[in-house]
């Protein structure tokens, strides 16, 4: 069984600093610690700049000693991320995972992935041989995907957290219960009335 205590500290220490890093983590469900949500900001100066990121986190049995199970489940347009199942080539979430290494640091890598491509060692190849043969046309089509897939979701869902704050909910509650119910509102405020 997953080291609950660890989890929970990791937990508090990646939301702690989410906006000078970029990165935070929440439970998926609101109930099961094996069961997570990380969010990813974009790379400054990348196609994926100003894209919000959702990554699904599974944590295994043997957690810390085993990797987390990670996936994004915003469709993304890089070499090392599968453009159909948001499968991810990354080593530390594979053989090179130590226990000394925690989830904000795998998430702290998965953006620093965006902002360097390893096109030689690819999760979808057709994305990888557009990187290597048309640069400008892999730029173009991975900035035209965070538009559509990483900007509209985080855009609507400022503007739903200010809604619930305006409301008196504090924001870090409101942000947390929004991602427990994928942004549905009215289901966060049904939540946030009840608790």
């Amino acid at each position: 069984m997953e080291d609950v205590s660890r989890v929970q500290k990791e937990l508090r220490e990646c939301n702690r600093d989410q906006e000078v890093s970029g990165v935070s983590i929440a439970l998926h469900d609101g109930a099961s610690i094996s069961h997570l949500t990380g969010t990813i900001a974009g790379p400054k100066d990348t196609p994926y700049e100003g894209g919000t990121f959702i990554i699904d986190i599974r944590l295994p049995s043997g957690y810390p000693f085993e990797p987390p199970k990670m996936q994004f489940m915003t469709k993304v347009w890089h070499p090392n991320i599968s453009s159909q199942n948001g499968a991810i080539c990354l080593d530390i979430l594979k053989d090179q995972w130590s226990p000394a290494l925690t989830l904000k640091t795998a998430l702290l890598s998965l953006q620093a992935l965006l902002s360097a491509p390893a096109p030689d060692d690819p999760q979808d190849a057709v994305v990888a041989q557009q990187y290597l043969r048309d640069y400008s046309t892999f730029v173009s089509t991975a900035r035209y995907w965070t538009e559509a897939f990483a900007k509209s979701a985080s855009t609507g869902m400022e503007e739903k957290v200010q809604k619930l704050v305006e409301m008196g909910f504090p924001e870090d509650l409101v942000r947390s219960t929004l991602k427990s119910v994928d942004g549905d509102e009215n289901m966060a405020l049904e939540k946030l009335c009840s608790d």
